[in-house]
């Protein structure tokens, strides 16, 4: 029997150091959390306010076999070792497992370490501390405010704004970012500008003729005054003024924060925040790299000669440049250390995908810090114009000396901060000299526009809250989880086609020195996964900002922040620092209560002119609306309905923009005796024929399509249904889908993946029964237990087997007795009444499937016909 219990959070940590330390400790997980708020109930408050804001706990649903585990293992151990993770939430962890396993809290040795290597833990079991009771009254403090603050606010926006709504100190700061910056592209009024361009020939080293161009070092804002100043270069001579060779460098970036981490992940990897952070608990549970929660650029010392060592090995010594990042942030804590490999020689993991993505990101950052700056030599070339003393064009290049760092990595920038002007890498000029007149081969005045600051990504997002001091590592993934949580529909995560739009370009021909003007096309504002703000949010923040100013401030938020970390810190009383927030606070809720109007979120737009009546949008039950008429003016008579585009919004949309929504569904006629209707959804246009929805493609004017292109999309929509073969008698049929290309059988669709080698264009038969196959073993393997009638089954997952519930987003663990997920094996044996326990535990509901019952056939009413309303449409009606 091992004489030590060590605790720590997640059971794949529990492993690995249970590994790592041998028999004399068994090491243990408490699954996150053990304890949290209790419901408020008559008899009870989660937070006794009047009593110092006492906290009640209880155990955590689904906590409990957890904890009686924890219990027995306590009694049989002669010491117990709390090792949860270091920052605020693992020592409230620590503490909770204090309080509930009856330890001593200050005998019971806590322990930290921000990675998980043999070395890390023996000096951490060397040099046992006690739970720091600062650091808890940190979190308990951020917990019970945003606690109060979310509970009070979000009961406010029931009554004021609509039901099934909520708001957070954090989360709705996070949302007045996006719903400023939407509005902000709105209103931004694009204004042209002309930029020249020249390109001129010269004779390069190798006697060849070349060509390099240069950039006029002024725009033009109107056609009028570039058209002027090509005019007077159609007499101009061009001669090199100056030659500027310089050397530059460029230098490493610092090891990631768990921000910067989260930014590169998205604009190299694609991964969502969360999904950043998901993967790096991964790797830090398998002992990979160090703790991921993290505002440190700071490196140990034992890290940089490890880093030495191996950039000296795989890339010589002339790569070295050891150095120590200095911390930005005033918060950040010297003694922590940025994100890191805990082996710097490693550069790749045995682990999934994902894993192995951002663990060679992560690597090459590292170790690109301790690399050398790289070198470049950088040219500019001044070329003066004979006709025009006020401006010049200049011509810059620059050449890669010596790659440094950039050997290994390249940190990628912001698409604001992203110039077209400043891409010169590697750009080499032929040799000139001062005095020397240059041939001009074209110039040409390209019309280009201003543009508004981009929606924020995810990770500039994340990037802006930790500009301002909003949030810190462990908050940025669930803050912005939070705010695009489909369930409160503040913040969409969409990709917009853009639109095409037209450009002049002046052009001067340097051999007969004549200018032309022509008209070009460019395709702008495509953006892909881009944060918008939905009219919801918009009002929500309007209102939140009206009557909430403090809390919605982006400083005093932030000032919040930092008032944590000082309580953190034991410079002060966290009862004391919640009063001063609170109490005001809840003043402003009360008299909001009691004074606020309620707000409609209604928009009228004008008066339809068919019907005089009027125009308004709102938000329906399911996302804006637009409507024809008014309660008043419309007596029983039922408003017309239509759904705003998904790029159109209630502040912005016009009476015409309105008014066209209802030009459909529309009827065009019928084909082969049946009707062909046009119509606008959700999510774009489309033709309904037979019962089917033909989508018509996104860069078509759904106005302009007639009969005969309805009849195309029909037949090309026929074509692509028809089946492609037959598996067991039955139609194969092949398509185009959300997710990408397919083909079905029977209700089954069998992805077409780039890895099975088959094209959705020239898939035969043969291949497509080798997916069809493959997908019925794989659904045949997907269920372990499936019991119909009560709408539930127990399915193998990537990561072991789950509870299912039908028409329920959320997945359920399936956890043995001992409170660890279930083997396949295990999962085999459990009865329906163990899986229905195991939800209930969690917080989960099953609903009684409803038994069919057989209608009794209506008794027939004498029907009436009502008046005329005024659209001029009669209604037929039954008497009640």
């Amino acid at each position: 029997m091992a004489k030590h219990l060590l605790i720590v959070e997640s059971p794949a940590k529990a492993k690995t150091i249970e590994k790592i330390l041998g028999k004399d400790f068994t090491v243990k997980s408490s699954y996150g959390h053990i304890r949290d708020l209790i419901k408020d109930s008559k008899d009870k408050k989660a937070i006794e306010v009047d009593n110092g804001y006492k906290p009640n706990y209880a155990i955590s649903s689904g906590k409990q076999k957890v904890v009686k585990e924890l219990k027995d293992w306590v009694k049989k151990v002669d010491e117990v070792w709390l090792a949860t993770d270091e920052d605020r939430e693992g020592e409230a962890i620590s503490w909770h497992l204090a309080k509930v396993l009856k330890l001593d809290l200050d005998s019971t040795k806590r322990i930290s370490f921000r990675e998980i290597t043999k070395p890390a833990l023996q000096k951490a079991i060397q040099n046992p501390g006690t739970v720091d009771i600062d650091l808890v009254n940190a979190q308990q403090a951020r917990r019970v405010l945003d606690r109060l603050v979310g509970f009070e606010l979000s009961g406010l926006l029931w009554r004021k704004v609509r039901g099934k709504l909520s708001a957070g100190r954090v989360q709705s700061v996070a949302v007045k970012l996006v719903v400023e910056r939407e509005r902000a592209i709105n209103s931004f009024d694009a204004k042209p500008f002309f930029k020249v361009a020249a390109i001129f020939e010269v004779e390069g080293a190798n006697g060849k003729k070349v060509h390099f161009k240069a950039n006029l070092n002024k725009n033009f804002d109107s056609e009028q005054n570039a058209q002027q100043f090509l005019e007077q270069c159609t007499a101009a001579t061009y001669q090199v003024g100056n030659i500027a060779v310089k050397p530059a460098y460029r230098k490493p970036a610092a090891p990631f924060t768990t921000s910067t981490l989260q930014q590169e992940a998205s604009r190299k990897l694609g991964f969502s925040v969360s999904r950043t952070m998901s993967v790096a608990q991964r790797l830090y549970e398998a002992g990979h790299i160090t703790y991921m929660r993290t505002d440190s650029t700071t490196l140990s010392e034992t890290a940089l000669g490890a880093l030495a060592d191996t950039i000296k090995k795989f890339y010589g010594d002339n790569y070295l440049n050891t150095k120590q990042y200095k911390n930005n942030k005033a918060s950040a804590q010297e003694a922590h250390e940025a994100i890191r490999p805990t082996y710097a020689e490693k550069n790749s993991v045995s682990m999934g995908n994902d894993e192995n993505r951002l663990y060679e990101l992560i690597w090459k950052r590292t170790i690109a810090s301790q690399m050398a700056n790289a070198q470049l030599q950088k040219t500019t070339i001044d070329i003066n114009i004979s006709t025009v003393s006020d401006v010049k064009l200049v011509a810059v290049g620059q050449v890669l000396k010596f790659d440094g760092f950039l050997k290994v990595y390249l940190e990628s920038k912001e698409e604001e901060e992203d110039n077209e002007d400043n891409n010169n890498e590697d750009k080499i000029l032929p040799p000139m000299q001062v005095g020397q007149v240059l041939d001009l081969g074209k110039m040409d005045a390209i019309e280009r526009f201003t543009r508004p600051k981009p929606h924020y990504t995810e990770a500039s997002l994340v990037k802006k809250l930790e500009e301002l001091g909003i949030g810190r590592p462990s908050t940025y993934a669930p803050t912005i989880s939070r705010i695009m949580d489909p369930n409160r529909g503040y913040v969409l995560k969409q990709t917009r086609l853009g639109k095409d739009r037209a450009y002049k370009v002046l052009s001067l021909n340097g051999k007969d020195l004549t200018i032309q003007a022509k008209q070009q096309t460019e395709h702008v504002g495509y953006e892909k996964n881009k944060l918008f703000a939905s009219d919801l949010g918009m009002q929500v923040t309007d209102f939140l900002s009206e009557h909430f100013s403090d809390i919605m401030e982006y400083s005093f938020t932030a000032g919040i922040e930092d008032q944590l970390d000082i309580v953190a810190e034991g410079r002060e009383d966290w009862v004391k620092m919640l009063d001063d927030i609170y109490k005001p606070f809840h003043q402003t809720v009360e008299h909001t209560l009691e004074n606020a109007d309620r707000v409609t979120g209604e928009r009228i737009l004008g008066k339809d002119p068919k019907t005089g009546l009027s125009i308004l949008v709102r938000i329906g039950r399911y996302g804006p609306i637009a409507q024809i008429g008014l309660t008043e003016e419309l007596g029983e008579e039922k408003p017309q309905y239509a759904n705003l585009k998904e790029e159109q919004s209630i502040e912005t949309i016009t009476l015409e923009d309105a008014l066209d929504l209802f030009q459909f569904p529309k009827t065009l006629g019928n084909y082969k005796d049946l009707e062909v209707v046009i119509g606008e959804g959700r999510y774009g246009p489309f033709v309904k024929y037979d019962g089917a929805f033909i989508s018509i493609p996104r860069t078509e004017d759904v106005h302009q399509v007639d009969m005969d292109r309805a009849v195309e999309l029909i037949l090309e929509k026929q074509k692509a249904d028809a089946p492609i073969g037959y598996y067991q008698e039955k139609p194969i049929t092949k398509g185009q889908g959300r997710f990408g290309p397919f083909v079905k059988w029977e209700g089954l669709f069998c992805s077409i993946t780039k890895g099975s080698g088959f094209q959705l264009e020239t898939i035969t038969e043969e291949e497509a029964i080798v997916l069809v196959k493959a997908k019925i073993e794989k659904e045949a393997n997907r269920y372990i237990h499936k019991w119909d009638d009560e709408g539930l089954s127990v399915q193998n997952g990537r990561w072991g087997p789950f509870i299912k519930i039908d028409k329920d987003r959320k997945n359920y663990k399936l956890l043995n007795k001992k409170g660890e997920k279930m083997t396949q094996d295990e999962a085999k044996e459990v009865s329906l009444e163990y899986v229905i326990q195991q939800i209930e535990e969690q917080g989960g509901v099953l609903k009684k499937k409803k038994k069919a019952t057989k209608k009794k056939p209506a008794a027939k009413k004498k029907a009436t016909k009502k008046k005329t309303s005024k659209t001029g449409a009669s209604k037929t009606t039954t008497k009640k």
